[in-house]
């Protein structure tokens, strides 16, 4: 018996808006939906997709760096919005000295505040700058939350390929021991020779020992997918969902189209206005900020006072620049370059993952609706010609296997159309069947 696994491929079913955007979401409430039918995960320790996604974006440490990240260009904002610093000098002059400065009856003290007029709208490009990061911050989040979550999608397909293979390998051995019950009895017989006893004694325990490789090779992978988020005590035993729903594929053009306006593509439109803003904040730089003094200076010897103010400009400096300037502005031309290519590679990898997805979705419709069929029906008929001495042992065993290697091709038609559509949904960061469940 397989077990089954509901309609859907790429995250579906638990409240996400924690911790991704609204857009994510709806990527995110795609996949693999638990059914309608299934039973209690805890009381049953089987596990759903939407489990998985739910306990990785909780406790997975390597999404929750963004918080750290972000909470840092929060102070660096903070920081870039100070207004320049206001200054108290305090200066004394003709103290101390020799003849008639000495003492302190000559002295002059002098108290002032000093600061800079910024020009050009420093304190606005600077602020603009962080948060064209934060901008960038963002989509960067996305964009490897889906990484991480498209990992762990494809290692529950394939744990899932494990578990039916596991199924497989049990109905394997069933048929191996009931394959050994005929012949023995034949041998008893004398219908059969004892060489066939001993290949089909050869065959039952080599069934068995496939059946413990892949138990031993699912109980591996539960625990790789427990260490998504965390969890080191194997409370699940089995996964849950269905891997032969393929649901229907929208046209290439709608899913291309639908990648482009995707977190990884929209990090760089993110990242050019980041350099945008960096190309202003450097032009801002090549504009003399003005230094500015006003105070009050008291003359000791005569007991006067007077206002004093004073004003610096730099000269010449709005060519020291340039330098600057042009990085900047050359920075902001390669992103230009770097999203085209990351487009055009985009577009390869979709259609890659789009063809290869309906290639296997039509291999498992046709496994299923002849070439299984007719290889059981074949099966069946040449028992039936073995048991009455018709048909020879080898006859009987290639019909065997040619039907497991057929179930087995099935099973690994479904997991890898629904790896690829796994693909599909992290590149245009949706479901690719939304009225699914």
């Amino acid at each position: 018996m397989f077990y089954i696994l509901s309609q859907g491929i790429l995250f579906r079913g638990v409240v996400l808006l924690r911790y991704i955007a609204l857009p994510l979401a709806f990527l995110l409430f795609g996949i693999f939906s638990l059914s309608a039918n299934a039973q209690n995960t805890s009381a049953n320790r089987q596990l759903t997709l939407s489990d998985a996604i739910s306990f990785t974006l909780d406790q997975n440490p390597q999404l929750h760096q963004f918080r750290v990240k972000r909470d840092g260009l929060f102070g660096q904002r903070a920081s870039s919005n100070l207004s320049p610093v206001l200054n108290l000098d305090v200066e004394v002059e003709n103290f101390t000295g020799s003849g008639d400065f000495s003492g302190v009856n000559a002295s002059e003290t002098t108290i002032s505040l000093s600061s800079v007029i910024e020009l050009g709208s420093k304190r606005a490009q600077r602020t603009s700058v962080v948060d064209a990061q934060l901008d960038v911050l963002e989509y960067q989040r996305q964009a490897f939350t889906l990484d991480v979550l498209g990992e762990l999608s494809i290692l529950f397909v394939e744990t899932l390929e494990i578990q039916e293979l596991t199924a497989l390998a049990i109905e394997a051995r069933e048929l191996t021991r009931n394959t050994l019950n005929i012949v023995e009895d034949r041998s008893n017989r004398g219908a059969a020779p004892e060489y066939e006893v001993k290949r089909a004694i050869a065959a039952n325990a080599q069934a068995q020992l496939q059946v413990e490789a892949l138990i031993k090779q699912s109980e591996r992978n539960l625990i790789r997918l427990a260490a998504f988020w965390g969890d080191t005590s194997g409370r699940f035993q089995k996964l849950s969902g269905d891997l032969y729903s393929f649901g229907q594929q929208p046209e290439f053009s709608e899913l291309y189209q639908r990648a482009l306006d995707s977190p990884a593509i929209e990090m760089f439109a993110s990242e050019a206005r980041l350099k945008t803003a960096e190309l202003q904040l450097a032009q801002t730089q090549s504009k003399p900020d003005i230094s500015w003094q006003i105070g009050f200076r008291r003359i000791q010897e005569t007991s006067d006072s007077a206002f004093t103010a004073g004003v610096s400009i730099p000269l010449f400096s709005g060519g020291r620049n340039n330098g600057a300037v042009a990085t900047a502005m050359a920075a902001r031309d390669e992103v230009a370059f770097r999203r085209k290519a990351n487009s055009l590679q985009l577009h390869s990898r979709l259609f890659e993952a789009f063809s290869q997805r309906e290639q296997y979705i039509n291999s498992a419709e046709v496994f299923q609706t002849t070439i299984i069929p007719q290889l059981a029906s074949a099966l069946e008929s040449t028992q039936q010609a073995y048991e009455t001495g018709r048909y020879s042992y080898l006859d009987w065993i290639a019909a065997q296997k040619e039907l497991l290697s057929a179930k087995q091709a099935l099973i690994e038609s479904a997991a890898s159309a629904s790896v690829n559509q796994v693909v599909i949904e992290q590149l245009t960061s949706e479901p690719l069947n939304e009225t699914q469940f």
